[in-house]
C-alpha cells in the first residue's frame, strides 16, 4: 500500500526504446563494491568532485541554498541528493526521477519524504518549465547510445532551467573499450547538446583504472597523479542559462 503521506509523482513506463535498452544493458552488470565509498579511490573521486561543487556554488554568489531548487535527473540510490541536503538545500525544493524501479526503492528507503521521487522515463518527468536553479545530471549521459535521446532530455532538462539557473553536469568525456554499453561524451557534444549555454568547465577525476591501482600502493599517491591534467578523465560543467 502507498504510503499517503508521500510526496512521490506518479509513475510513466518507458517504452522499447533507449530507456529500455539502457535498463537491458544495467541488468547485465555484474555486482561489485568497486563504487563503494570506502574504497580509497572512490572517496578520493568524490571528495574531489565535491569541493569543485562547493567552490562552483561559491563563485555563483550562491551562499544561502535553502531556497534554491533542483532536480536530478538519474538519481540513482540517492546518494547526491544526500549531498545536496547536507550543503544545505531544503528537501521539499529537491526533487529526483530514476529509471530503474530497484535504485529508486533504494533512495526512498534513504531519503526524507518531502522531497519527491519519479520512476521513469526522465523526458516525460513533469517538472514544470522555468522552475529549477539547478538541474544536475551525473554520468547519466555517458550510458545513453542515442544520439537523439540524449538531445530529447538535454532539451528538457534545459527547459526545466530558469533564467540565471543552469545544468551541472558531470561525466566523462573518454570511451570505455572494455565497456560497449557506455560512451564518453566531449565536451564538443556537451556544447551541441545545450548550444544556448554560457559554459564554464573544470577537468577533475583521476581516470579510474590509475586511480585503483595507484590507491593499492597508497591513498595519497590520488592526488599526486592528479596533478597532471592529462590523467583526468572526466569534467564538472556549469551550463548557465542567461538572463535576457
Amino acid at each position: 500500500m502507498t504510503d499517503p503521506a508521500r510526496r512521490d509523482e506518479p509513475n510513466v513506463v518507458p517504452g522499447p526504446d533507449e530507456p529500455s535498452l539502457v535498463t537491458a544493458r544495467y541488468a547485465r552488470r555484474a555486482a561489485t563494491d568497486r563504487y563503494s565509498l570506502l574504497r580509497p579511490d572512490v572517496w578520493h573521486t568524490v571528495q574531489e568532485r565535491q569541493r569543485a561543487m562547493l567552490q562552483l556554488f561559491a563563485a555563483l554568489g550562491w551562499h544561502d541554498l535553502s531556497q534554491r531548487r533542483a532536480a536530478e535527473v538519474g538519481c540513482g540510490h540517492g546518494g547526491n541528493l544526500l549531498e545536496l541536503l547536507r550543503l544545505g538545500f531544503a528537501p521539499e525544493h529537491l526533487r529526483g526521477a530514476e529509471l530503474l524501479p530497484e535504485r529508486i526503492a533504494q533512495a526512498r528507503h534513504v531519503l526524507p519524504d518531502a522531497l519527491p521521487l519519479w520512476q521513469g522515463d526522465a523526458t516525460q518527468w513533469p517538472v514544470p518549465p522555468g522552475s529549477q536553479h539547478l538541474v544536475l545530471q551525473s554520468t547519466v549521459f555517458s550510458s545513453l547510445l542515442d544520439d537523439a535521446f540524449q538531445q530529447r532530455l538535454a532539451d528538457a532538462m534545459w527547459s526545466w532551467v530558469m533564467p540565471g539557473g543552469g545544468v551541472l553536469w558531470y561525466d566523462f568525456t573518454y570511451d570505455n573499450p572494455r565497456n560497449p554499453d557506455v560512451r564518453g561524451v566531449p565536451l564538443a557534444r556537451v556544447r551541441e547538446l545545450f548550444p544556448q549555454a554560457r559554459l564554464r568547465v573544470r577537468r577533475v577525476t583521476l581516470a579510474p583504472p590509475i586511480a585503483r591501482a595507484v590507491c593499492r600502493l597508497h591513498p595519497s599517491l590520488y592526488t599526486l597523479c592528479n596533478w597532471l591534467p592529462v590523467l583526468r578523465t572526466h569534467v564538472l560543467a556549469w551550463l548557465e542559462k542567461p538572463v535576457r
